[in-house]
């Protein structure tokens, strides 16, 4: 490795103004009363639709294409001549599509860190900012003031953009809507890991220990069968051990997140990604865990139903 000093570097301008949005406090009631009606709103399973958890990962994302896509592909034709008519529907599209849009993200937004909220609501003003440009637009195209209709169109685009940035931050600096458990499988190594004598999981009780420095959350069922899970949900990383137990399955005690301890299946959301789950066994009245291979299928159910046995014989 080279010996000579790290040159001295400080973020730009655009990440200050980033970083500093994010400590930014003067909105936070704000915040809370919007995320307070979101939370409210009367979707019941439509939640978990808009969330994604069908998909796997959130669905805004997705969404967010149609009104994007249309609204530069209408900036392209507003560039050539003759073709104000089609630019004027594709921002029609777009406009329209933007609201099933925004109701996705904000309903993943009421789930977030405060932090992420604070640049999401800007996010937000910036897309509201967009939409009333283009419906300007529209205005301005249907009276016939072209040149007009073309302004409000790449002023629109404009505001989009800064939308679309602040969006990325939220996703890659921030991590929302990220998985926080997928490096799970990349630090757990292979193999059967002891996390503790039998004696020290009280049944039906939430237990965390650590694998490879990974949090792992143990569960004794009453009738002597061990689950385990990673600990961090996949929502934000909350901790999982903390959370209530009941009927098989373990809330997130930040975001209400409900998982099944028999295999980590994400059974509610916001979590649109399961928990990584582990094998279990028991070796000389200790508990052992292996984190379950997806492909083994078969032989992780026969392993864990052994170790079920075997505590209860232990038990007994």
């Amino acid at each position: 490795m080279s010996t000579k000093p790290c040159r001295r570097e400080r973020p730009n301008r655009m990440l200050r103004m980033l970083d500093s949005l994010e400590r930014q406090t003067r909105a936070d009631p704000v915040i809370d009363a919007v995320a307070r009606g979101v939370r409210a709103l009367p979707l019941r399973d439509g939640r978990d639709l808009m969330h994604g958890r069908w998909l796997g990962h959130p669905v805004h994302p997705l969404m967010v294409q149609v009104p994007v896509g249309s609204w530069l592909s209408a900036a392209v034709l507003d560039l050539c001549p003759g073709r104000s008519r089609g630019a004027g529907l594709l921002i029609g599209l777009g406009v329209a599509a933007a609201a099933p849009a925004a109701l996705t993200g904000a309903v993943d937004w009421a789930e977030l860190h405060r932090t992420q909220q604070r640049v999401g609501l800007v996010h937000a003003l910036a897309n509201t900012a967009a939409v009333a440009l283009y419906s300007a637009s529209l205005v301005c195209r249907a009276k016939g003031a072209r040149g007009a209709g073309r302004t409000f169109a790449f002023l629109g685009l404009t505001a989009a953009g800064t939308g679309g940035l602040l969006g990325g931050h939220m996703a890659y600096r921030q991590a929302a809507g990220a998985n926080h458990a997928e490096e799970v499988e990349h630090v757990v190594t292979e193999g059967w890991h002891r996390v503790g004598a039998v004696l020290e999981f009280p049944a039906g009780r939430a237990v965390r220990r650590m694998v490879d420095d990974v949090p792992v959350l143990v569960v004794l069922e009453p009738d002597g069968t061990f689950h385990a899970l990673a600990d961090r949900c996949s929502h934000l990383a909350g901790p999982l051990s903390e959370g209530a137990v009941a009927d098989g399955c373990v809330q997130c005690p930040w975001h209400g997140s409900v998982f099944r301890l028999s295999d980590g299946w994400n059974v509610r959301g916001p979590a649109t990604a399961p928990q990584p789950a582990f094998d279990t066994r028991i070796t000389d009245g200790y508990l052992e865990v292996r984190l379950r291979d997806p492909e083994r299928g078969t032989e992780s159910c026969q392993d864990a139903g052994r170790a079920g046995d075997t505590a209860r014989g232990q038990s007994g």
